[in-house]
C-alpha cells in the first residue's frame, strides 16, 4: 500500500532532504576527491533518514540541485541524472549496498572475501584500483545492485517518473493467458543504471580511451544483462472453488542473491582481454581454469558475450597481508578443517597451517512450559574447536 503524501508528508520530506544535506556536507568537507559512486552503498543515504519516512518525495528543485551536487563520489553526469531523478538517489544508495553486501556473501569464505574500507575514491581499496576478475565481478554486482533496486521501487510506487510495466497489460496470448498484476519495470531500471552507473567510465574514456574504462563498461552490461536474463514470469489463477478459469500473469525481478548467484558463477569463468579496437567487438582470452585445462596451453581469442565477465590484469596475492595495497591477507581468518572448498584450511589458509582453539558455549536449551506460568530450562554446555589461520 503506498503511502499517502499531504502538506504535512512534503514539509516533513522538506526537512529530511535538509538534514541529508547537512550531513552530506560534512562528508563532502573531508573528501578531498571526487570519489566513487558505491561509497553511497556504505555511507548509507537511506540510513540517515529518521525511520518511518522511507518515502521521501516532494522535493524541490533547489533542494534536489543542493543535494545532487554535495553527494560524494558523482561525476558530472550522474549530477544531472540526480537531479532529474532527486527521488531515485535513494535507490541508488540501497542497490549499491545490496551489490556490496551480496559480494561479501559470495566470497564470505574465500581469501578475497569482499573487504571494504573508509576511502571514498576506492571503497574497495586496491582492489577497486586493479582491473583483476574481483573488479569486474564489484563492478557487476553493483550495477546489478542499482537495476534491481530502482526497478522494484518502480513497483513500489516510490518513485515518481515510473511505475510497473504497463506495455503488455491486458494482452492475451495464444495460450489463453492474458498479461495483467504489475510487471517489474526491468527497461526503466536498465535505462536508469546505464545512465547513472556508466557516466564516469564514459566520461574517463573520452579523455584516456582506456582499456580498463571499456572492461568497467562491458562489467556494467554484464551485471544489467544478468537481471534481465534472469526475470521471471509468476501466474495467478482466477476461477471458482480453486479452478482456473482465467490466469493472468506477470514478469517480476529475480530476488537479489540469485543474481548473485549467477555472477559468482561468470566469475569463475571470467575471460582475459588480449586486445581491443572499440568497445563493441572487444576480444577477450580465456582465464578460468575449467577451460584452460580444455583448451591445454592453446590461447583462445574470441568475442565475449553480454553476460561474460572480463578483466585485464592478474588477481593479487590475497593470502599475504599487504597495508599498501589494502589487501588484509588471510591470517586470523576462520577456516573449516573438514571442508574441501574454499573456506578449507589448506586452501584459505595458503598452506601456513592453523591454530585450534576449543570454545565453550553454555546456552539454555530443552525449555518446556510448566503450569502456571513460567518456562523452564537446562543448561547445556557445548566445547566446539575453532580453527584459525596462521
Amino acid at each position: 500500500m503506498r503511502r499517502q503524501h499531504g502538506r504535512r508528508g512534503s514539509s516533513a520530506a522538506s526537512w529530511h532532504w535538509g538534514l541529508l544535506l547537512h550531513l552530506l556536507l560534512l562528508l563532502q568537507v573531508a573528501a578531498v576527491h571526487a570519489g566513487n559512486w558505491m561509497y553511497l552503498g556504505m555511507v548509507g543515504v537511506t540510513q540517515l533518514l529518521p525511520q518511518g519516512d522511507q518515502e521521501v518525495q516532494n522535493v524541490s528543485t533547489a533542494t534536489a540541485v543542493s543535494i545532487c551536487q554535495h553527494l560524494p563520489g558523482l561525476v558530472q553526469q550522474q549530477v544531472a541524472v540526480c537531479q532529474n531523478h532527486p527521488d531515485a538517489i535513494r535507490s541508488v544508495s540501497d542497490g549499491a549496498r545490496l551489490g556490496i553486501n551480496e559480494c561479501q556473501y559470495q566470497f564470505r569464505n574465500e581469501r578475497w572475501n569482499c573487504t571494504t574500507g573508509a576511502d571514498i575514491d576506492y571503497p574497495f581499496g586496491y582492489t577497486l584500483r586493479r582491473g583483476s576478475k574481483e573488479t569486474a565481478f564489484i563492478y557487476a554486482v553493483t550495477s546489478a545492485g542499482v537495476v534491481h533496486a530502482v526497478t522494484q521501487a518502480c513497483s513500489s510506487g516510490n518513485l515518481t517518473d515510473c511505475s510497473c510495466d504497463m506495455s503488455k497489460q491486458g494482452l492475451s496470448t495464444p495460450e489463453g493467458w492474458k498479461w495483467g498484476g504489475c510487471s517489474d519495470n526491468l527497461r526503466f531500471g536498465v535505462q536508469f543504471a546505464r545512465q547513472f552507473v556508466d557516466a564516469p567510465e564514459k566520461e574517463r574514456h573520452k579523455k584516456l580511451k582506456r582499456r580498463r574504462n571499456l572492461m568497467n563498461l562491458h562489467n556494467n552490461e554484464a551485471g544489467r544483462e544478468a537481471v534481465a536474463r534472469l526475470m521471471k514470469m509468476q501466474c495467478r489463477c482466477h476461477g471458482v472453488s480453486g479452478s482456473c478459469e482465467l490466469k493472468t500473469c506477470w514478469r517480476s525481478i529475480p530476488t537479489f542473491p540469485v543474481v548473485g548467484d549467477y555472477l559468482k558463477g561468470k566469475y569463475l569463468t571470467t575471460l582475459r582481454q588480449f586486445t581491443h579496437k572499440k568497445m563493441r567487438g572487444s576480444r577477450w582470452r580465456d582465464s578460468s581454469r575449467r577451460r584452460r585445462k580444455r583448451r591445454g596451453r592453446r590461447k583462445r581469442r574470441f568475442l565475449a558475450e553480454k553476460d561474460e565477465l572480463v578483466h585485464i590484469h592478474k588477481s593479487p596475492n590475497y593470502c599475504i597481508q599487504n597495508p599498501k595495497k589494502g589487501i588484509l591477507g588471510t591470517h586470523g581468518r576462520f577456516c573449516n578443517k573438514t571442508s574441501n572448498g574454499a573456506d578449507s584450511c589448506d586452501l584459505l589458509c595458503c598452506g601456513r597451517g592453523y591454530n585450534t582453539q576449543v570454545v565453550r558455549y553454555v546456552e539454555r536449551c530443552h525449555c518446556k512450559f510448566v503450569w502456571c506460568c513460567h518456562v523452564q530450562c537446562k543448561t547445556c554446555i557445548t566445547n566446539v574447536d575453532v580453527h584459525t589461520c596462521k
